[in-house]
């Protein structure tokens, strides 16, 4: 089981030099470096060399190193590709998915290139289409991840924006439910308000409990709050500890289920407990 944290995942533009030295100093846990809608269409060809250049350069340490590249179908997206490759990002992460087969055509030209035999890819879910189809896209060549769009989204779908996201949580659980089933990462979209730390952790809290990876942040300063509320708490390591205790000195003595805070616990809930546990050594070991 591939534990590697995914609580924070900042967007940074690939053509700001300046933004691209500080974020190897940021704690995030992923580093999406933009050269889609962060980047004016006359500053795009010298964005995807200065990124090149950067990734090559510049250590980014643990963090995961995903480039947003423009759709294959831009003018733009087939340079970025040919250019990027050279840097061996961790994941290319493809805009404006609809079908597999926007997927599969990106997953063929990596096939092409021996410095992208590792290159992973994750998908954009920002289109009705896109989350009609998430089955059969989260099972797709090299997936890896979906984040959502839900800025995207939310215009595609013309819902109105409300703090529970009740319009949008039908477009959030289909792609949620199709990358749990396909065993890949899932990362919630931005909260915009980005001076809004109350709203930030009510949104965080609420794709956590959803079952999201982490959340996309547009800010370095919404990154203590999403590595905050996306890693276990203590108590919930607490709690994980003494079910695995009980557990095993259940089965220890020939039964089945344990007992812990008048509440039955099977091996369902250890396996849950595992991941907890396996989560929180992953964080721990990313931040030393």
């Amino acid at each position: 089981m591939d534990t590697r944290p995914f609580r924070s995942v900042l967007y940074i533009p690939g053509s700001k030099e300046r933004a691209l030295e500080k974020a190897r100093t940021l704690a995030a846990d992923a580093i999406i470096f933009d050269l889609e809608d962060a980047v004016a269409p006359q500053e795009k060809t010298r964005a995807r060399e200065l990124l090149a250049r950067t990734l090559q350069e510049v250590d980014y340490g643990a963090r995961a190193k995903l480039v947003r590249i423009n759709a294959l179908g831009s003018a733009w997206g087939a340079d970025d590709l040919e250019v990027i490759a050279s840097a061996r990002p961790d994941a290319i992460l493809l805009p404006k998915v609809d079908t597999v087969a926007d997927v599969t055509a990106l997953a063929r030209a990596l096939d092409t290139r021996a410095e992208t035999a590792d290159t992973r890819i994750w998908a954009m879910m920002e289109s009705t289409a896109g989350v009609l189809h998430a089955a059969e896209i989260a099972r797709a060549p090299r997936m890896a991840g979906f984040i959502m769009g839900t800025n995207d989204l939310a215009k595609d779908m013309g819902c109105r924006f409300r703090p529970d996201r009740l319009p949008l949580l039908a477009a959030l659980q289909l792609p949620l439910i199709a990358a749990k089933a396909a065993g890949i990462v899932i990362v919630d979209g931005v909260y915009n308000a980005f001076r809004d730390d109350a709203g930030l952790r009510a949104e965080c809290e609420q794709g956590r409990d959803m079952g999201f990876d982490g959340k996309t942040l547009i800010h370095p300063a919404q990154l203590a709050i999403a590595n905050e509320v996306f890693a276990p708490s203590e108590d919930e390591i607490a709690l994980a500890e003494r079910q695995i205790e009980a557990y095993n000195a259940a089965t220890a003595r020939g039964e089945g289920v344990a007992v812990v805070d008048g509440k039955i616990v099977e091996n369902l809930h250890i396996v849950t407990a595992k991941q907890i546990l396996a989560r929180a050594e992953a964080i721990a070991e990313l931040t030393e």
